[in-house]
């Protein structure tokens, strides 16, 4: 399945691309006054087309069991709490995803303690992973699984009309696992891509630093095989988002990012097809060192900088209207011709 999957992931069309730019020329303003908002319709069209923009946000949750190095300042049970709050419609990412008119899908991918919600979607991978900091957190197989059953929502999305999905992620201690990851992926020194994430002390960031070092001396993951580093490394909604983000592309939708995380699952997913890139969208940098790290390696320019670090794909929806807004112009403002105003070719 993930073989196909990767085999259908084209990149941008470059002609489409062009045809956008030069529609765009054409309206009532002096050429590419609007700026990146053009580029953004440009690379919309080019991967998406020029259709509507029904969005829905995926927000996977997962445990893991690098949580008892001490490397979050909250205790692992705000995971299924937060589950809890998602449900009820009273999280942060609830309000937003109203306010933008997006779906919101909320995963278990693999909570310690699963919740037996409707409202939820259980697709759990085990009851959290195993400690980075003393060996692999999944199996080999249990990474495969997991970006299965993001493929198949994905490809579910796309085929209840979605056009773009936005990414986000809930999990105590997964910035950890993010840092290890993408130390392991660009790579780059764990001093470089470790952050406060939740809001650690110094004492508890340089904890986190020695954890994700103890980690990569653990697995010895190998760059060159991202399945392998993810399962090492990763998270269940790490590998969950990963798999999402490839059956999106394989539709040609719009994959938007949130943050540190969800950009660790976008990385993974671009080593694994890099056409990927093509569909994606940098909602923010967030401050967490190794998010504009992760950005650069993608190649993306983030759209917002709101110094977010909440997660849950909130930065993700904030940036939604702008992928309208630039859809809109390019199909609703009128060009020199049709107004009949004079075209300086400016």
């Amino acid at each position: 399945m993930l073989e196909t999957v990767l085999a259908r992931i084209e990149g941008a069309d470059r002609a489409a691309f062009a045809r956008a730019q030069a529609a765009l020329d054409a309206k009532t303003k002096p050429r590419r006054s609007l700026g990146r908002l053009e580029e953004l319709a440009c690379r919309i069209v080019a991967t998406r087309g020029d259709g509507s923009l029904e969005a829905a946000v995926v927000v996977a949750a997962g445990d893991h069991g690098v949580a008892r190095e001490g490397v979050s300042a909250y205790p692992q049970e705000v995971t299924r709490q937060m589950l809890l709050n998602f449900a009820e419609g009273r999280a942060a990412i609830c309000v937003l995803a109203r306010q933008a008119g997006a779906r919101l899908v909320v995963v278990d991918a693999g909570v310690v303690e699963s919740v037996a919600d409707p409202r939820i979607r259980r697709v759990r991978l085990g009851p959290g992973t195993a400690n980075i900091a003393e060996g692999p957190a999944m199996s080999r197989d249990q990474a495969l699984e997991a970006l299965a059953a993001g493929i198949d929502l994905g490809g579910e999305l796309a085929a209840e009309g979605i056009g773009a999905v936005c990414l986000g992620e809930m999990g105590i201690g997964n910035t950890t696992a993010a840092s290890a990851l993408c130390a392991a992926l660009l790579p780059a020194d764990p001093a470089a891509v470790c952050g406060r994430g939740t809001g650690l002390d110094d004492d508890g960031l340089r904890r986190k630093v020695e954890v994700v070092h103890r980690a990569l001396a653990a697995n010895r993951p190998d760059p060159e095989d991202p399945l392998g580093c993810l399962a090492a490394l990763g998270g269940f909604e790490i590998a969950l988002l990963a798999g999402v983000a490839l059956g999106a592309a394989a539709e040609r939708l719009v994959v938007v990012l949130d943050g540190f995380i969800v950009g660790a699952a976008a990385l993974v997913a671009c080593r694994l097809a890099p056409a990927l890139g093509d569909h994606l969208v940098a909602s923010h940098v967030s401050p967490e060192p190794g998010h504009r790290l992760v950005l650069d390696a993608l190649g993306l320019r983030p759209l917002l900088d709101l110094d977010l670090r909440l997660g849950e794909g909130t930065g993700a929806v904030l940036a939604l209207p702008l992928l309208r807004a630039s859809l809109a112009i390019l199909r609703d403002m009128a060009t020199f011709d049709e107004a009949g105003v004079t075209d300086a070719g400016a």
